[in-house]
């Protein structure tokens, strides 16, 4: 029994970590290295760097420009990106594109309009599912462009035609797909939402069209904001071609 117990340890995985822990500050990439190096069942030696002076005398001895920084069996690995590497996991690389933010936000929109369902008593697998999954998801996009309009503006210059002529409107735009979706949602204005989803979304969708399929550019994407790293195309066109549709359909409705 003594003998497996010696065995088991110094079989045990273990790594040492130096990460930043001060009074007003707490380096949040030394938890995520030292989160991920037990999930990975190492037990960790947790060496805090507790002053600026202890922290740049560490640097300084290994010649490192930051911290965190983790060892495993006597070799350094280095920080918690090549922690990630280490153990065979993605880093996500600057400039890296990606479409998880419009998947999020179609996915929240999705629930979103499910609940909203539940909540009324209407049945799930109904047109209306569709409907305010469509609504929801403009008053989401909307939103990420308000967070920052100047750099969404100037992202949506790069292909949008309209603005191109008009710079006004790449400002607008955000707050005019906030107004239809709202609309949208509340079933109120049908004159104002139907008009401004239709348009916004067949200009936004000529433009895509255009730059992408004809022009044949490489350009980002502005739909979830001006700090996004969308590829600009299908996912673009999809949102536009969105708000066409639930514009015609609320037209159909409201004909019927």
């Amino acid at each position: 029994m003594a003998t497996r117990t010696a065995d088991h340890a110094t079989t045990e995985k273990t790594a040492t970590l130096y990460r930043m822990v001060m009074p007003e500050h707490i380096c949040p990439f030394g938890l995520k290295a030292r989160f991920l190096l037990r999930r990975k069942g190492y037990a960790v030696d947790d060496r805090w760097l507790k002053t600026r002076q202890q922290t740049d005398a560490f640097k300084a001895e290994w010649h490192v420009k930051t911290t965190p920084q983790a060892f495993i069996d006597g070799r350094r690995i280095g920080g918690y990106d090549d922690l990630r590497r280490h153990f065979g996991l993605t880093v996500r690389e600057p400039g890296d594109t990606s479409y998880r933010p419009v998947i999020a936000v179609f996915v929240v929109a999705l629930l979103m309009a499910g609940a909203s369902l539940l909540a009324a008593g209407q049945p799930l697998v109904s047109p209306q599912l569709l409907s305010s999954f469509i609504a929801f998801a403009m008053c989401i996009l909307a939103m990420l462009k308000l967070q920052d309009v100047e750099s969404f503006s100037s992202m949506f210059l790069n292909y949008d035609l309209l603005a191109r002529r008009f710079v006004l409107y790449a400002y607008l735009y955000p707050f005019a797909e906030l107004l239809a979706g709202v609309l949208m949602l509340a079933g109120r204005l049908h004159a104002v939402a139907i008009p401004v989803a239709l348009f916004i979304g067949s200009v936004g969708a000529v433009s895509v069209l255009k730059a992408v399929y004809i022009d044949r550019r490489e350009l980002k994407c502005a739909c979830v904001g001006g700090s996004s790293n969308v590829p600009l195309g299908f996912v673009s066109l999809t949102e536009n071609l969105m708000m066409v549709a639930m514009a015609l359909w609320m037209l159909a409705v409201a004909s019927g």
